[in-house]
């Protein structure tokens, strides 16, 4: 018997820079800094895509929003993540759920995990059960312990109608 589920595996990382908003799973966080990017560099959207296009074996998210792209240029990722959800199914795939971490060491960010499984869910069109997403420091250990950045990891799992 075949079998029709694929999982696929995301990462990104992004620095911190003044000037700019901080957006975390489409959920503006305040904070006195936000991360650099083309876009609104909104790390775990951008690994939550990525786990999903790597499961179908559709590429990247640089290769579908290139940074050379002016299309692109402060684009919501809340969009861009919905561009992917068309593709995927327009490949015929269904998402059955997602697995996420960020590594961010501030601001803390669990007060806004529920809000983030709100707009995920939403985007991927699943329910909030299938989204999880951790939160983790990396205890003052390397550029997001010194506070530079964040990092996003993601897994996805899918399936063929």
């Amino acid at each position: 018997m075949k079998n029709n589920f694929r999982t696929g595996i995301g990462f990104d990382v992004h620095q911190f820079a003044e000037g700019r908003k901080l957006s975390i799973g489409g959920v503006t966080i305040p904070y006195d800094k936000g991360l650099l990017g083309h876009s609104d560099a909104d790390v775990l959207l951008h690994a939550i895509a990525d786990a999903i296009l790597g499961a179908a074996s559709l590429g990247d998210i640089g290769q579908h929003f290139p940074d050379t792209d002016s299309t692109f240029k402060n684009a919501d990722s809340k969009n861009l993540l919905s561009q992917v959800v068309q593709l995927i199914h327009e490949n015929n795939y269904e998402i059955e759920n997602v697995d996420s971490i960020i590594t961010l060491q501030n601001p803390k960010i669990a007060p806004f995990i529920p809000e983030m499984k709100k707009v995920i869910s939403s985007i991927l069109n699943i329910e909030e059960s299938r989204v999880s997403i951790k939160a983790t420091t990396t205890e003052h250990l390397g550029f997001v312990g010194r506070e530079e950045g964040a990092a996003a990891f993601a897994t996805a799992l899918i399936y063929k109608k």
